[in-house]
């Protein structure tokens, strides 16, 4: 089969490489469809945390099951790519997506920027009518499903999404779903016409906020986010940088404030998602602003973050498909 391997921060290589033994428990799965994720641009560039090269990326995933003792041939699926211990303290705690010794499949593990995978049965989800584009966002959806619930987020609450990237889309977008009173900060005008022409979401007009969200990932865009929380209010940073931040603690304290993370996501936020997506709540061709064909990846992706792009959401698709 063919696979996509970033050998080295700025470099893909084309490879074949054998179909993966399909274990008991394990499903072979032929992917589909793959979201290219902010994830997967930070570790091509180089400055994504918990990576090593070389490495496959890709855990946004569509995939059809070719062989499996649980699913049926033909089904399509998506997967949980948090694949976790099950023993730790936080596995135990119903937290298995930041579990102590968890491997994301595409960051700690190769991932599935290949024609097929072998995964373990009890990280696959069954689409349930859901098309192989939709399947590819469901992880994404679920990255902000689970930073909303972490925050408890409450109809009419006032709510500041700080990035409109494909993370920042979506949380905005449940926020508002869930009947928040969502503004967003974005300085890309594209992607700001984006979230108020398509979402309805107007740019960040007032100074503090019950709850702000950091969804870029950017150290200088996250430390800016302190001084727009609340009195009372919280601050959850979805997006995630290398380096330390740092902010005013008096101004912090004062506020009493709360300062929480969300990583991945949990089963319940994929089933409450893909429930979202069969419901047409959500409509994936909303987002999905580019399809990549499997030849062009290594041409791609070094220009695929730059505005002139225009890129909303890019779906990558193995050659035969």
């Amino acid at each position: 089969m063919q696979t996509w391997s970033c050998a080295q921060p700025g470099t893909f290589e084309l490879q074949e490489t054998k179909i993966p033994h399909r274990p008991a428990g394990y499903s072979l799965l032929r992917v589909r469809a793959i979201g290219i994720c902010g994830t997967d641009i930070h570790a091509f560039a180089g400055n994504q945390p918990f990576f090593q090269y070389p490495r496959i990326l890709g855990h946004e995933l569509a995939a059809e099951v070719v062989e499996s003792e649980r699913f049926s041939s033909g089904e399509l699926v998506t997967i949980i790519p948090y694949f976790n211990c099950g023993t730790c303290s936080a596995c135990q705690q119903a937290k298995p997506n930041c579990c102590e010794h968890i491997q994301v499949f595409g960051v700690h593990t190769d991932g599935g920027m290949r024609e097929y995978i072998a995964v373990e049965d009890r990280f696959i989800l069954a689409g349930n009518g859901l098309s192989a584009d939709e399947l590819a966002l469901v992880e994404p959806l679920s990255i902000a499903a689970h930073g909303l619930r972490r925050g408890k987020i409450q109809a009419g609450e006032k709510v500041l999404v700080m990035g409109a990237g494909p993370i920042g889309l979506f949380t905005i977008l449940l926020a508002k779903i869930q009947g928040a009173q969502v503004e967003v900060a974005e300085p890309n005008a594209a992607r700001l016409a984006f979230c108020t022409q398509k979402l309805g979401i107007p740019a960040a007009s007032q100074s503090s906020y019950q709850t702000v969200i950091d969804a870029t990932g950017n150290r200088a865009a996250i430390e800016s986010g302190f001084a727009k929380i609340a009195h009372g209010g919280q601050y959850i940073l979805i997006g995630l940088q290398k380096e330390a931040i740092s902010f005013i603690h008096p101004e912090f304290h004062k506020r009493e404030a709360t300062l929480m993370s969300s990583r991945n996501a949990t089963t319940e936020d994929f089933l409450y998602v893909m429930d979202l997506l069969r419901n047409k709540q959500i409509n994936a061709r909303d987002f999905i602003s580019h399809h990549v064909a499997w030849s062009a990846v290594a041409e791609v992706f070094p220009k695929i973050h730059l505005p002139e792009m225009g890129v909303i959401k890019a779906v990558v698709s193995p050659k035969d498909l």
